[in-house]
């Protein structure tokens, strides 16, 4: 079974050197400090039509740190490849057409379209990356008062800066429950699962159930709740199975396998178009999630929804 994509990765995160101002100063200026790129949300990999071959593209530091330090943009130290210091940094337009190296390393894609294509150590360092700068992106002023907030502890807080508030704001992840429901009748009826869709999905494509965790509720009562809410089918027996960060924008993805008390699917319309229960049989003569001829669609291969889906087919005896 492949591992769950966006999580591990090879950085040492080194969390005591962010607040160490003299070595992050060194750092910035070395010779030897490398970056991953972000703009507008998209990762800068080698070539993207080379899908064979598509890698994180990155850069000396020195190439782009100067101008974007001394121009306030966002920037985050991720931590140590080794001896190698790795920034995150978020690169205007302006910059891209003044730094021609840029455009020479690769182009910006949507880690949503190549995140299955690249290597999982690579994987992870740019979900890292975009998930932190979408969160400077997003977290540009206080909740608290309004003010403008500043960048600190080498992008892993932001603090207000009003002198009379202070407010600070720490890396956002939102939690976010996944659910494999499950349910085997008596008899010789083989062990269903249930699945669902959003209308935002690809055309046939179904995916297992999931939902925010609320405020005041344990990760099983969620699970239970949500499944609850979008289907009218009640659940027992909730066990937890893998988690995976999810860099859209900066989620946690907490996955479970539940066994279903009941059948029926009662459909909350407003949350999904579909859902329903599938043998392990057809589950396995659905198409892939790029393929557009494929009547049903597996989930993306780089989430911890075709993770699950695909533990449980091969549990079953059957090829994904």
């Amino acid at each position: 079974m492949s591992p769950v994509r966006y999580g591990g990765g090879i950085l040492d995160r080194a969390a005591k050197l962010r607040e160490d101002d003299d070595w992050l100063s060194a750092a910035l200026v070395s010779e030897a400090a490398m970056a991953v790129l972000i703009h507008n949300d998209l990762n800068l990999v080698t070539r993207a039509d080379r899908r064979e071959d598509v890698r994180a593209a990155i850069l000396p530091l020195s190439t782009v740190g100067e101008r974007v330090v001394t121009n306030g943009g966002s920037w985050v130290f991720l931590g140590l490849d080794g001896e190698v210091p790795m920034f995150g940094v978020d690169v205007s337009p302006e910059l891209m057409a003044a730094v021609p190296e840029i455009g020479d390393a690769g182009e910006f894609a949507d880690l949503r379209r190549i995140g299955p294509l690249v290597p999982l150590a690579d994987a992870a360092m740019l979900a890292y990356a975009r998930a932190m700068i979408a969160w400077h992106k997003r977290h540009r002023f206080c909740t608290v008062c309004g003010s403008p907030m500043e960048s600190q502890r080498a992008g892993h807080l932001r603090r207000c800066t009003n002198p009379d508030c202070r407010a600070e704001s720490f890396p956002r992840t939102d939690p976010v429950v996944i659910m494999l429901v499950t349910r085997k009748l008596s008899g010789a009826e083989p062990e269903r699962c249930l699945l669902g869709r959003h209308t935002r999905l690809p055309r046939g494509a179904y995916s297992l159930l999931a939902g925010f965790v609320e405020p005041g509720e344990s990760l099983e009562d969620a699970v239970a709740r949500e499944v609850w809410e979008e289907t009218g089918v009640r659940v027992r027996d909730v066990r937890y199975q893998a988690s995976q960060p999810w860099p859209f924008p900066y989620s946690m993805m907490m996955g479970f396998r539940a066994v279903a008390e009941t059948e029926e699917v009662v459909l909350d319309t407003d949350e999904l178009e579909d859902a329903r229960w599938f043998t392990v049989a057809e589950v396995s003569r659905f198409g892939e999630w790029e393929d557009d001829s494929a009547s049903l669609r597996r989930p993306r291969k780089d989430s911890i929804a075709r993770y699950l889906l695909d533990q449980w087919v091969a549990e079953q005896g059957c090829d994904r």
